[in-house]
């Protein structure tokens, strides 16, 4: 089975090249990859998946399916193809994204004897505010029963996990006045955000050690001798799960509440941006995954990577089994999110891993279609994990 996967990941290889390179050089922010989301559904257009563009009235969100018109599992793939500003596709997305089309194609050519379907998910904004929040909420991904995306990095890393997220925004009200001549008519709105950040550094004493707090103050005044009298301040709040993340969100809520009050202003909250969950792998997927990079050539394969940040494919791994490995496409230690990795994303040693990368993927997919006793350890797996 290995060379005949290999044999149909190699016939596509040339066009995934393409696609990767041409979503490399013309960089999207998230929300705006039309360019990205077109090639990438002209591409399974072409290999014969049925396609639903505007995928939840999202305009460069996408789902693709090939049914195989077997009974079978459903596995999915997750496309990202965002880039960051700045530095384009330093997070290697446009190879991430390809991955996953190419994984979905290859296996594509192969259901048909084994069954189910196979699913590829167009998500943008992984950076930002991610769209498979918004996939998720809506139930798209119900009916699926693995779902798989690999992330390119300097080295191979085995799927981890990540923080659960909130994005939390505080405006403060208060009542503008002459700083100097009439201090006491005005209510500081400034007041009560830095009281926010000195009752959110006592607070740090008592939190988790793996839990994050860190914000900005987003406005702040216009004069100083004005008194301002509208502040507002962003947070993202971070925790291991979703539980402790909502008791931690409180405790924060309560530091602005607090100096509000005591400064004598108005409050209003809200989440300014999409709020991720943990990243649940599912360790039985993961291992599954892992052999069959193994048994495709690639001997060295490192722990999960220490992660302090959040994915949205932590949203997807709490309504279905969800792995988000890492593949590495560098000949030294490279950080994300910088020119050196979006330079990586272009040579040869990343499109041969890429290869790989599809292998283990879809060999993986098909041992979970054909193979009863190991979904029905995933699923087992899945139903009892502490999220």
């Amino acid at each position: 089975m290995i060379n005949t996967v290999n044999q149909f990941t190699k016939e596509i290889k040339d066009e995934l090249i393409y696609l990767s390179e041409y979503i490399r050089n013309n960089p999207e922010l998230g929300y705006e990859e039309h360019k990205a989301c077109t090639a990438h559904v002209e591409i399974l257009k072409k290999h014969g998946f049925d396609v639903e563009e505007n995928f939840l009235g999202i305009s460069t969100a996408f789902r693709a399916e090939f049914d195989s018109k077997k009974e079978g599992r459903n596995i999915a793939y997750l496309a990202e193809y965002d880039a960051l500003p700045g530095i384009g596709h330093g997070c290697g997305h446009n190879l991430l994204g390809t991955t996953s089309t190419g994984a979905g194609i290859v296996l594509s050519k192969l259901i048909k004897d084994i069954g189910g379907k196979v699913v590829v998910f167009g998500t943008p904004a992984e950076e930002t505010s991610g769209a498979k929040v918004d996939m998720a909420t809506a139930g798209a991904f119900n009916n699926i029963h693995v779902a798989m995306m690999a992330h390119p990095a300097d080295f191979h890393y085995k799927s981890g996990s990540s923080l659960a997220m909130e994005a939390i925004e505080f405006t403060f009200r208060g009542k503008t006045s002459h700083a100097a001549a009439s201090p006491d008519k005005g209510v500081n709105a400034l007041d009560a955000c830095i009281n926010t950040f000195n009752n959110i550094n006592a607070l740090r004493e008592h939190i988790k050690s793996d839990a994050r707090v860190h914000g900005i103050i987003k406005e702040g005044g216009q004069a100083a001798n004005i008194v301002p009298d509208l502040c507002i301040a962003q947070f993202y709040v971070r925790a291991t799960t979703k539980t402790y993340l909502k008791e931690l969100i409180e405790k924060v809520k309560n530091c602005a509440r607090g100096a509000s009050l005591a400064a004598g202003t108005t409050l209003e909250i809200r989440n300014y941006e999409a709020s991720y969950d943990n990243l649940v792998t599912n360790e039985t997927l993961s291992k599954a995954y892992t052999k069959k990079l193994h048994e495709v050539g690639v001997t060295e394969i490192h722990e999960p990577k220490d992660s302090y940040g959040s994915l949205d494919a932590g949203n997807v791994s709490h309504i279905c089994p969800t792995i988000h490995p890492y593949f590495g496409i560098c000949e030294s230690e490279t950080p994300g999110h910088t020119i050196e990795l979006q330079e990586a994303t272009s040579k040869l040693l990343a499109f041969n891993s890429m290869e790989q990368t599809i292998d283990a993927l879809v060999l993986t997919a098909i041992d979970i279609i054909t193979n009863d006793e190991l979904y029905k350890q995933i699923k087992f797996e899945f139903d009892t994990a502490q999220k």
